[in-house]
């Protein structure tokens, strides 16, 4: 789960090209790697690992996401985004196992994974096949996140940066959104788009562990997973995650 984005065209569709990373993101890179390098162990660090429910993706992740996020803004002496992309989210990783199960929704096809976070649904699809795949966030850091989790797995996954979600979603065969349904108002801008996304033709796939803010009547469930949960402040260790699509 992260801050929703996406590189947009002129048309409002998803840039071809995607630039390379660069400005903020290309600092919150430099962190990263620094953070990666750096010896010891402890609750404030990050870390390379198999993802629970995804075994066959690694990500960096912290071992406590808001202790990390405390140590970095008190190094930083300012406030830094919540780090969403260093947690494995539940509704994430229901995604990207349903298209790992199913590489057929994502083979051959122009994926985006929007409100990236880590990339782990991006990076799912590239391994499934896909034919090109951007993964999307406005936190530089989850841009950068991106840049090196999908380094790790050995594919290619442009990672932009840029609001979305005014856009009519063309230019894109399979749209996938993971956590990105966590609040009513980001709800409230979310779903038109997912809509218009659909009506254009895209396969359009929600990962939610119910949080609330699902119209029931706009969506019907393509899959359910118990999705063991590494997300802070979540109680119970595996969550019911339902993967939906509009109807």
């Amino acid at each position: 789960m992260s801050r929703v984005a996406a590189e947009i065209g002129p048309a409002g569709g998803l840039v071809r090209h995607a630039r390379p990373v660069s400005g903020p993101s290309t600092a919150a890179l430099t962190v990263l790697e620094r953070e990666i390098a750096a010896p010891g162990d402890g609750l404030d660090r990050l870390r390379l690992v198999p993802t629970p429910f995804v075994p066959e993706v690694s990500l960096l992740l912290a071992e406590d996401a808001i202790v990390w996020w405390a140590r970095m803004e008190a190094a930083a002496g300012r406030a830094l985004p919540p780090p969403y992309w260093a947690s494995a989210w539940a509704g994430g990783q229901a995604l990207a196992r349903h298209l790992l199960d199913h590489p057929e929704l994502a083979a051959g096809r122009r994926v985006l994974d929007l409100a990236a976070g880590s990339g782990l649904v991006a990076i799912a699809a590239a391994l499934a096949g896909a034919d090109r795949v951007a993964a999307n966030d406005i936190d530089p850091y989850a841009v950068a996140a991106v840049t090196v989790n999908a380094r790790a797995n050995g594919v290619m996954v442009a990672a932009t940066a840029g609001d979305l979600l005014d856009g009519d979603g063309t230019d894109v065969d399979l749209l996938v959104a993971g956590d990105a349904l966590y609040d009513r108002e980001l709800a409230g801008r979310v779903l038109p788009f997912l809509r218009r996304a659909a009506s254009a033709g895209a396969l359009v796939l929600v990962g939610d562990p119910d949080r609330g803010h699902l119209p029931t009547d706009a969506l019907e469930v393509v899959a359910s997973y118990p999705v063991p949960t590494t997300e802070p402040s979540v109680d119970s260790p595996v969550r019911r995650v339902q993967v939906l699509r509009p109807r």
